[in-house]
């Protein structure tokens, strides 16, 4: 699903942007668990920039690279 190539930018965005709604309202997006994400991306991701902010980080957080954002 993922239709853009990641920016660099977003990497930053997903280690500080909070999530602004549901069960993990105020969590930033890196410290959503997987399943969850999964659950997203499988499920119907929300549109604009947070949708493609949580299509990035379902690819991140499926390939375990989870560590390249924190370690930002």
């Amino acid at each position: 699903m993922m239709n853009e190539t990641p920016r660099p930018n977003n990497l930053l965005k997903l280690k500080n942007f909070p999530m602004p709604y549901g069960k993990y309202k105020g969590l930033k997006l890196i410290d959503l668990p997987e399943p969850y994400v999964v659950w997203l991306y499988e499920n119907n991701l929300p549109t604009g920039e947070l949708g493609a902010l949580l299509s990035e980080l379902y690819e991140i957080k499926v390939n375990g690279l989870e560590s390249l954002i924190r370690d930002l």
